[in-house]
Order: C-alpha cells, then sequence, then structure tokens
C-alpha cells in the first residue's frame, strides 16, 4: 500500500440538520485511480466539500486526515491535490486569456492575471500543464472563445500546474457534447496510465475508464461496495443503488448499463 491520501474514520457529518454521514469510513491511496459513484444524494458533493475543507465532521467522533493532516486547507495543498469542478468555470471572464486560467493555478487564484508576475519556470511549468491536458495550441485564445470541452481541459491543466499525485474530478463530462467528453476522458486516461492519481466522482457507470481499477458504490450517504471494479460494478449492486433493474455488459474496459 502508498502512503494514505484520504482517511476517514467513523466520521459523521451534517448539513443543515440533514446528517449525511453517520459513521463514514473511508482510505484511499497514493497514486490510486478510484470512482465515487452513486445517484444524486449518495453523498458524493458533501464528501468533496469535506475534501475541500468547505465543511467540517463533527468533533470527537472519529477522524478524518488529508495527506496526514487533520486541519488543512487546499489552498495549502494545492501542490498535491488538484481539483477540477463544473463550477470553476464560471469564476473567469470570457476575455481572460486561456494561458491565464491556467497560470492562476500556481497562486491557487481566479480571475484575470494582471499585475501578477510569473517567473520562467512557472510559465514552462503552465505550459507542460497544458500540453498534457491537449489545448497548448489554444492558449493565446480569449477563454469565452473556446467550446465547454476546451473550456473543461483548461480547468484541468490548470489542476495539473502543480503536478499534484492526486486528482480530483467531480463530474467532469457534465454538459459536455460527446467530442468533447471523449476528449477530456482521453486526457485523463493518459494521465492515469502515466502515474497520477485520480478520484473521479461520478452519477454515471459509462464515464468510468478502464483505468479505474477500484470503485466506492454509495447511496444515502452509505457506502454500498468497495473494490475491484468489477466485483462492484455487478447488475445486483448497481440495481440496489440506483432502485432499478438494470443489465450490465463489458466493451474495452468500459461498463455499459441497460434497463433489464
Amino acid at each position: 500500500m502508498g502512503s494514505p491520501v484520504l482517511e476517514l474514520e467513523d466520521v459523521t457529518v451534517w448539513r443543515g440538520d440533514n446528517k449525511v454521514f453517520g459513521g463514514l469510513s473511508l482510505r484511499i491511496e497514493t497514486g490510486e485511480k478510484v470512482a465515487i459513484l452513486g445517484p444524486n444524494g449518495a453523498g458524493k458533493s458533501t464528501l468533496l466539500a469535506l475534501i475541500s475543507g468547505d465543511i467540517h465532521p463533527v468533533e470527537d467522533q472519529g477522524s478524518s486526515r488529508l495527506f496526514g493532516e487533520e486541519y488543512w486547507s487546499l489552498y495549502d495543498l494545492r501542490e498535491r491535490v488538484g481539483l477540477v469542478t463544473p463550477e470553476q468555470h464560471g469564476l473567469f471572464d470570457a476575455d481572460e486569456l486561456a494561458s491565464d486560467v491556467v497560470l492562476t493555478g500556481l497562486h491557487g487564484t481566479y480571475g484575470i492575471t494582471r499585475g501578477q508576475t510569473f517567473t520562467a519556470v512557472e510559465k514552462r511549468r503552465a505550459w507542460r500543464a497544458m500540453k498534457a491536458a491537449g489545448v497548448h495550441k489554444l492558449m493565446w485564445r480569449d477563454y469565452g472563445e473556446l467550446s465547454s470541452g476546451e473550456r473543461r481541459r483548461f480547468l484541468l491543466a490548470r489542476a495539473l500546474v502543480h503536478e499534484p499525485g492526486m486528482l480530483i474530478l467531480d463530474e467532469p463530462t457534465t454538459s459536455l457534447d460527446l467530442p468533447g467528453a471523449w476528449d477530456l476522458i482521453e486526457v485523463v486516461r493518459a494521465l492515469m496510465r502515466n502515474g497520477t492519481g485520480v478520484m473521479l466522482v461520478t452519477h454515471d457507470v459509462r464515464e468510468i475508464p478502464p483505468e479505474i481499477d477500484r470503485v466506492v458504490l454509495m447511496k444515502k450517504g452509505r457506502i454500498l461496495a468497495d473494490g475491484r471494479k468489477r466485483r462492484v460494478l455487478t447488475a445486483e449492486q448497481l440495481g440496489a443503488c440506483y432502485g432499478v433493474e438494470v443489465r450490465v455488459s463489458w466493451r474495452d474496459g468500459f461498463c455499459a448499463v441497460r434497463p433489464a
């Protein structure tokens, strides 16, 4: 086993009057390729909010650590964790240079980089991240001129700028057309093949690429199953999670689900 990225032990989390987690335990190791899968209301968003430090578990009930730290902020850990969410798109102006979106990741900021200075080393790092995301040829375009898929890949490059050991991707293909979704998934697959750890948070089993080898199946704040992908993604367990009878088939390492 590698060193742990995330350690949750018997964690309780409330959001308002709603107890989302009651005794949740989860451990994710450095370099793992894992998917957190479940329908709306499963607790996926709460798990991300816990990781990002936006919410905190009940004190004296279990423990939570990110890279061994009991108290953290993603700003302090941005060199070790890269986070991509659909909401980040709205944090950048249309007339912002696409390359500036990536450069903001160096300082953990959002918005136009005017007034900020970057070293030659930092600019090379940003270029490498854009190349890894397949968008380096678009770096001088305005952000607002890009397609939704291209913008999402620039956000991915922003998360990669520090070469983090773990990428956390929240519903990465949401609102993307089919070509944009395919392009993004292929970039993520290449990163995983090159050793980048990925935590993919999704409601859609079809979004899980072959390189993901572990799946955590969640429903209503509980983990229904956790293990090797083909052992978790069965018709019985997916049916129990989503409340419908399904048939499962596999092609080229992707899981396909259809009504039974």
